[in-house]
């Protein structure tokens, strides 16, 4: 394919995909549950953050997650009691335990008291986006936690291609108008986005000729933003719903 007809083929996918239907069967119905902008954005993360394997499970325990919040993320994160905190240690997903439950909340709290919130840390000036996650690592786990829950927050510095945070900017961040992507963070453009690169998003990037490097790593983001910057720069994590789409519901 030329460029022209890769980029109209891969417009396409994205129209087909990103739109209210796809909701139904992804993490993002979480934070929609959602209307206060603090409720919206911490069920978001605790939904991303849990966001590996199958994804009926995922969805299941990221309800269950807001279930012992009493559905009110914010209010809880900000002012629950020791007892209610240890309600928390009975979830389970995965390798992610009540403990570390406990962790995040206890991180989330401290990064509204200390850091303005979720959108302000995510904000702040760095030469990446990649730069600004690992530096919110470092924020989030200013608070007490266990080593073991440190795990569960990538760091592009350490070479990771942080795909659960790269997909929870993606749903904060972009706005348009499509209904899916929740687009409440209004101080970080989308063109500064990198797209949430996978099993899937990675094996239909190489077939299309998008990335090369064979990991699935920070390296390869960095590879596969250039070439979706090259379609689109003002939004080039849109194709994240193409390169998705392709992968898991086309098996292309």
């Amino acid at each position: 394919m030329t460029k022209s007809e890769l980029k109209e083929f891969l417009d396409e996918k994205v129209e087909l995909y990103n739109n209210p239907n796809f909701i139904e069967s992804d993490p993002i119905q979480i934070p929609h549950l959602y209307l206060i902008k603090e409720d919206i954005e911490i069920a978001g993360f605790l939904a991303a953050t849990i966001a590996w394997g199958n994804r009926k499970m995922i969805i299941n325990n990221a309800k269950k997650m807001m279930s012992l919040m009493g559905n009110s993320p914010h209010d809880f994160v900000m002012s629950h009691t020791k007892s209610q905190l240890e309600n928390l240690e009975t979830f389970v997903h995965r390798t992610f335990n009540g403990q570390d439950f406990v962790g995040f909340i206890k991180g989330l709290q401290h990064i509204y008291q200390n850091h303005n919130g979720l959108e302000a840390v995510f904000s702040q000036e760095h030469p990446t986006i990649q730069h600004t996650i690992s530096q919110f690592k470092q924020h989030f786990f200013e608070a007490p936690h266990l080593a073991r829950t440190e795990k569960h927050i990538s760091d592009p510095m350490n070479g990771s291609a942080a795909k659960r945070i790269n997909m929870y900017l993606r749903w904060m961040v972009r706005n348009d108008n499509k209904g899916v992507d929740l687009g409440i963070w209004k101080s970080i453009a989308s063109a500064q986005l990198s797209c949430p690169l996978d099993v899937h998003s990675g094996n239909v990037a190489r077939k299309l000729e998008l990335l090369t490097r064979k990991q699935n790593d920070a390296k390869a983001l960095v590879e596969l933003d250039q070439s979706l910057r090259a379609l689109d720069p003002n939004d080039p994590v849109k194709y994240d719903f193409a390169l998705f789409g392709l992968g898991v519901f086309e098996g292309f």
